[in-house]
Parts: C-alpha cells; sequence; structure tokens
C-alpha cells in the first residue's frame, strides 16, 4: 500500500487555514492534524516542535503580505500605501489580522519586528525619506503603526467607516506631526 506524503508545505497550508479561521487560540499540532485528517506524527517529523511551526508560519504569512500586499500602489507615496494597504489587509482577511497582529498568541514581537525591518527598509527606498536619521524612522514607525492600528482595529469591530480619502489625510497629517521637531521624541520607545 502506497502512503500518503505530507510536505512541510502541505502543514503550512492547513495551518494558515486554521490561524485564519479560529486564529492562535486553538493552534495545536492535534487541530492542524484534524484539519489535514492525519495524525500529529508529521507535523513533528517537519517541525521540531509547535514554537518552530509558528515562526515559520508567521514568517511566510509576513513574506505573502510584504511581497503581495503591503507593496500595492495607490497613492504614490510609500508610506501611506502601506497604512491603507494595513488597514485593507485588517478588513479583507479579519481573522487573520486578528490573530497576527492583535490577539495574545499572535504573532506579536516576531510581527513587529517583521514590520519594523520591512518599514525601515521601505523609508530607505522613498526618496521623499531616504534621509531621515534612524531616530525619526523609528519615530515615524511607532507613531504611523499605533494610528493605522488604531483605525485598523476601530474599523473592524465596526466602530468607524472612513473612506480611503480620510484615512490618507490622517496618516499625511500623522507624517506631518511626527516629521515635526518638537513632537518626534513622544514617539521614540521601545
Amino acid at each position: 500500500m502506497r502512503r500518503k506524503v505530507y510536505t512541510r508545505e502541505h502543514i503550512l497550508k492547513a495551518a494558515y487555514e486554521l490561524i485564519n479561521k479560529e486564529g492562535f487560540g486553538n493552534f495545536t499540532a492535534r487541530n492542524i492534524a484534524k484539519q489535514m485528517g492525519i495524525s500529529t506524527q508529521p507535523i513533528y517529523l517537519e517541525f521540531e516542535n509547535m514554537q518552530d511551526l509558528k515562526n515559520t508560519l508567521v514568517e511566510a504569512v509576513f513574506k505573502d503580505l510584504s511581497e503581495n500586499v503591503f507593496p500595492v500602489e495607490r497613492t504614490g507615496d510609500k508610506v501611506i500605501d502601506l497604512g491603507l494597504n494595513y488597514i485593507h489587509f485588517a478588513q479583507e482577511k479579519h481573522n487573520l489580522y486578528i490573530a497576527l497582529f492583535v490577539d495574545d498568541y499572535g504573532g506579536g514581537k516576531l510581527m513587529h519586528d517583521f514590520s519594523s525591518d520591512y518599514f525601515k527598509k521601505l523609508i530607505k527606498s522613498e526618496p521623499k525619506y531616504a534621509d531621515l536619521s534612524e531616530e525619526a524612522i523609528i519615530a515615524l514607525h511607532n507613531g504611523a503603526w499605533i494610528v493605522v492600528t488604531g483605525i485598523a482595529s476601530l474599523m473592524s469591530a465596526g466602530i468607524i467607516t472612513p473612506t480611503d480619502e480620510q484615512i490618507i489625510k490622517v496618516i499625511e497629517e500623522t507624517i506631518a506631526g511626527i516629521l515635526d521637531k518638537d513632537t518626534k521624541d513622544i514617539f521614540i520607545f521601545q
């Protein structure tokens, strides 16, 4: 009898489907195996442990976000586009957004670190922002992250329904305020 082979990719796909549907709260080998209709053995043959699977999954999701979601051009300003794309992602993939960026069990610091690295590379590739100091880049990332995540969360909860034009204006004002020498210091924290 021929045995069915479950690859790393099969397991990652099932894990992705699980967190997209239920978040990380039910992220167990047993639940992933159940989703696939298999035992847990193939999971532990491919991954050291569940943390290894989770880290690999978060890396794969962030790779997808950084290649297919975040770089979509909407305004021509990469920072504003990133904010809008993040908000659109939160609306379109609500459960995944919550699992990765909000939930206690989610990507947490790993997602923040990925996002921060992505943001720094983006800033350096945008002529408008290329000459910013490291301190200004950190302030811009932190301030924009707070504002955009706030908008995304409030929209996801159905509390506010701004248009893209309104969101763009808020992001533009946030950027201008952060880059103002007098307010930049309040966003330098780690």
